[in-house]
């Protein structure tokens, strides 16, 4: 399906909007709900991915599908490695299959567990037989994907002997390990993580549990699907507000970071109660704005966007994890972004440069790809501030915000099926 999208009047200020769980908290309580079945849930994502790893891990298949979603492909080769008694085959779309998961994979087998790839090495599909597993000490590149890490650290417990998980180099989205480590203590788990005085590496301890002490878990929602509002209210003339829940002040989400960010593009974040409020306020815009996003690399479509949005020279860095992500996110931008004014954007493959030689108009009825990747289609989304917008294969954000078309629909946009 695609969608045209027309701001029909200017939007209303002061709405409120109510964002689902967060899919990474989701995901993580759901494999621990898997294996310590006491425990409750509430304010589960209802996206796509969340969806997809909730169904396998309880299916009885042999054969599991997890289309697109490349948190359950990994969360789920961990766990059926670690099922006694279990063989699956576990798949997914065509995308999925070009991306890899050899480091994992290796990962688990050097602590015992039995998967082969049923086409190319290191790629799904994968074929997983179960077993036992006795944890002990691994060493690991600390700039991987996080989602290898937490996937080791999440099965963890079940060890017998617990992991010892050595990390060298500096760690890639640490937030993201960080919020692992902090919903295993909730849980009740036994965990250190240290830095060692010898070689200065990086260690995760883990220890064994058998029951879970914490049995109730409530998901905050989700501050990655936040980041397209900051981005909208960037937008916006000063005194535009909106407000968004449910959100905490001790967030255990790196993209809380989003605050912080959006200052530079004069949006101030109010937290009342478990709300918070965005206002657009008077701020001169930088020249150039310059951004390490190694700790939230979601966010940097929805930056770039936004920059592309205001006329801000942009260099974003710390890229270097999406090019594997649902597309190769850092030529996407470049794609995209080009289609909707004139400007310089250059790339490496872990940075983005925008550059704006002059003041350029906005081009008319932009055509946004999103190559099967929601975070496209949502982040130049709030574009449609400056000039129609056509998303081609629009339904793609079920993937991780099943409501966004929606709320944006309530800000006196138009979104249109073609």
């Amino acid at each position: 399906m695609d969608i045209k999208l027309e701001q029909l009047d200017s939007p209303p200020s002061g709405r409120h909007l109510r964002i689902s769980g967060s899919k990474s908290e989701s995901n993580r309580w759901l494999i621990l709900q898997a294996i310590y079945q006491q425990i409750q849930i509430h304010n589960l994502s209802d996206s796509d991915d969340s969806h997809h790893l909730k169904q396998v891990l309880y299916s009885k298949d042999e054969v599991l599908d997890i289309g697109h979603a490349g948190t359950a492909m990994r969360f789920g080769t961990a766990y059926f490695a670690c099922q006694p008694g279990r063989q699956i085959s576990l798949t997914g779309s065509d995308r999925m299959k070009q991306r890899p998961i050899g480091i994992l994979v290796e990962a688990l087998r050097e602590l015992g567990a039995d998967i082969k790839y049923l086409e190319k090495e290191g790629y799904p599909p994968l074929s997983i037989k179960g077993k036992k597993l006795l944890g002990g000490e691994l060493t690991m590149d600390g700039s991987v994907s996080s989602q290898y890490l937490t996937a080791l650290l999440l099965m963890a417990p079940t060890f017998e002997y617990g992991l010892l998980l050595k990390l060298k180099t500096a760690l890639t989205s640490r937030p993201y390990l960080e919020m692992t480590v902090r919903i295993l203590q909730e849980l009740g788990v036994d965990v250190h993580w240290s830095a060692t005085q010898v070689d200065r590496l990086e260690t995760i301890v883990v220890k064994s549990l058998e029951t879970a002490g914490q049995t109730n878990a409530k998901i905050e929602s989700d501050w990655s699907s936040a980041g397209y509002w900051y981005a909208w209210t960037a937008l916006q003339d000063p005194g535009y507000t909106i407000s968004i829940s449910s959100f905490l002040e001790d967030s255990l989400q790196g993209d809380r970071a989003l605050a912080g960010i959006y200052t530079s593009f004069g949006v101030t974040t109010e937290h009342q109660g478990e709300q918070i409020v965005l206002t657009k306020t008077e701020k001169e815009l930088p020249d150039l704005f310059m951004l390490d996003m190694t700790h939230e690399p979601d966010q940097a479509q929805t930056v770039f966007a936004t920059c592309l949005g205001l006329g801000v020279n942009a260099h974003l860095t710390g890229l270097h994890t999406l090019k594997i992500k649902e597309t190769d996110r850092i030529e996407a931008m470049k794609l995209v972004g080009s289609r909707f004014r004139e400007s310089e954007i250059t790339t490496t493959d872990k940075e983005i440069k925008l550059n704006f030689p002059t003041a350029s108009p906005f081009n008319d009825r932009v055509v946004v790809d999103t190559f099967q990747d929601h975070r496209m289609a949502m982040a130049f989304a709030p574009l449609v501030c400056r000039t129609d917008i056509i998303v081609k294969d629009a339904q793609v954000v079920t993937k991780s915000y099943k409501s966004f078309w929606e709320d944006l629909s309530r800000l006196n946009v138009s979104a249109t099926e073609i």
